[in-house]
């Protein structure tokens, strides 16, 4: 059996998309997904999908949000 040193060289080794979904897989482990929040989150997106369209809401630039990133934490 591979030591948990050994399991994350691995994994590191693999492609984005790949590292990608053994993370989500780990995160499901430890969070089950609960569909009622699903259907929240999902919800929200769903209006504020609706907002942006009709111009209730508008949006910010990435890069305005990334300038206000760096801002606030600075490497």
């Amino acid at each position: 059996m591979l030591s948990i040193t050994e399991i994350i060289r691995e994994a590191e080794c693999l492609p984005v998309e790949e590292r990608a979904l053994v993370v989500d897989s780990l995160l499901r482990s430890l969070n089950q997904p609960d569909a009622g929040i699903d259907n929240k989150w999902a919800e929200a997106a769903r209006r504020r999908s609706a907002e942006l369209r009709s111009g209730q809401l508008k949006g910010v630039p990435s890069e305005a949000v990334m300038a206000r990133l760096r801002a606030r934490f600075p490497t």
